[in-house]
């Protein structure tokens, strides 16, 4: 049985705490055990998203006034959200996550005519969004991108090539990050591309060690019209930015989700496991694993839990505290994960063990929205500004 202490916290209102109880009886019915084999990722995707929606769940992705559950995205909502599903099966995390991303440009900084007509289908789940910003030469400097946006016949054209797309292929719309040399050197631009646009074409799928639906996208002469442009055309990086200071406190969300069912895995395996003569619990090498694991835990869930709680009691920018959430709590459930492994011995690396499979899906996250690397420069940085030197 998860822990569920931490719901007691002053992070929390009455409001969270049935939302957590609502997320489990949908982990508990609609997705314990996974209802489909990994391997068709497409198919599984957009029954997730089904779901997900038909449970009201997405509303958490979207404000209110579009079909959300909210006034404006609550973070800590998010958080319980990708925590819970991340702990039963990472693909009803990333297809959770995906509509909160994909449309949290359009949720943060779009016209009134882009919410009403993007929004809706994306809390029902009958749209599939996908944020569309990495390219093969600009990841984690995201600056260097070299996809642009021109004015042309009252719209723009869009020119590039974005790769490690997810949703890539099963998107209904992307959120797309240009560069608008017409703003000048430093002018970005984002903008709504609907997949049917057919100056989009999906040039590749990527597979990579925990399958999602991820690929490369090529715009060629891609023509949107005005009312595609995200926010203001030259402030396409403040869109860019501002998302990801929402988002990636989430992503610590699922790892922490990560780290709790490798805990509960281990806990349990070392119950059951009997060596020269007795439980494994019972050595004392076991234990100190144990209690360093449930540390890492419990030290991820204050920080995400508490990024998550200052964004959404007025802070317009939580970056600091959201870097250092999805810092410590990825890399804290890589080390849980690891040492859960470690505790099964050979059955921790039989494929589709369960913590085989969190140890292929806890890699990435210590890369996407900002690598740990990057996020020590983000916090030292923030630090540094704080200090006025």
């Amino acid at each position: 049985m998860p822990d569920r202490t931490f719901l007691t916290w002053p992070f929390f209102s009455d409001a969270h705490r049935g939302l957590a109880d609502e997320l489990e009886a949908f982990v508990r019915e609609q997705i314990a055990p996974p209802p489909h084999d990994e391997r068709d990722v497409d198919a599984a995707c957009r029954d997730l998203v089904r779901r997900l929606g038909a449970a009201g769940l997405l509303r958490l992705c979207v404000p209110a006034p579009y079909g959300g559950a909210h006034e404006r995205l609550d973070v800590r909502s998010l958080c319980l959200a990708r925590e819970t599903l991340g702990r039963a099966w990472g693909l009803a995390d990333f297809a959770f996550a995906m509509q909160g991303l994909g449309s949290g440009p359009i949720s943060l900084f779009g016209s009134d005519a882009l919410k009403q007509r993007y929004l809706p289908p994306v809390a029902r789940g009958e749209r599939i969004a996908a944020f569309a910003l990495s390219e093969p030469d600009a990841g984690s400097d995201v600056a260097a991108m070299q996809t642009t946006a021109r004015t042309a016949d009252g719209g723009y054209v869009i020119d590039g090539t974005k790769t490690w797309i997810s949703n890539a292929g099963i998107a209904d719309h992307y959120v797309v990050f240009t560069r608008f040399p017409e703003a000048g050197e430093r002018g970005y631009a984002a903008f709504v591309v609907d997949a049917v646009n057919p100056g989009l074409r999906v040039t590749e799928r990527i597979d990579v060690i925990a399958p999602h639906p991820l690929g490369t996208l090529a715009f060629d002469g891609c023509r949107v019209g005005a009312d595609a442009l995200v926010g203001q055309a030259g402030a396409g990086m403040r869109v860019a930015l501002g998302t990801l200071d929402v988002f990636r406190t989430t992503v610590g969300a699922a790892a922490l989700g990560f780290a709790r069912r490798a805990l509960d895995e281990a806990v349990r395996w070392t119950g059951e496991r009997q060596a020269f003569g007795k439980p494994l619990r019972d050595f004392q090498l076991t234990q100190s694993a144990l209690g360093q694991m449930a540390l890492e835990v419990d030290a991820s869930a204050l920080l995400v839990y508490r990024a998550a709680w200052t964004r959404d009691t007025g802070a317009e920018r939580i970056t600091r505290e959201a870097a250092m959430a999805k810092l410590y709590a990825t890399e804290a459930a890589q080390r849980v994960i690891d040492a859960a492994v470690q505790l099964f011995g050979g059955r921790g690396v039989v494929s589709g063990a369960p913590v085989e499979t969190l140890y292929r899906e806890i890699r990435a996250l210590r890369i996407y929205e900002g690598t740990s690397e990057i996020q020590k420069l983000v916090i030292a940085a923030q630090l540094l500004k704080e200090d006025g030197t």
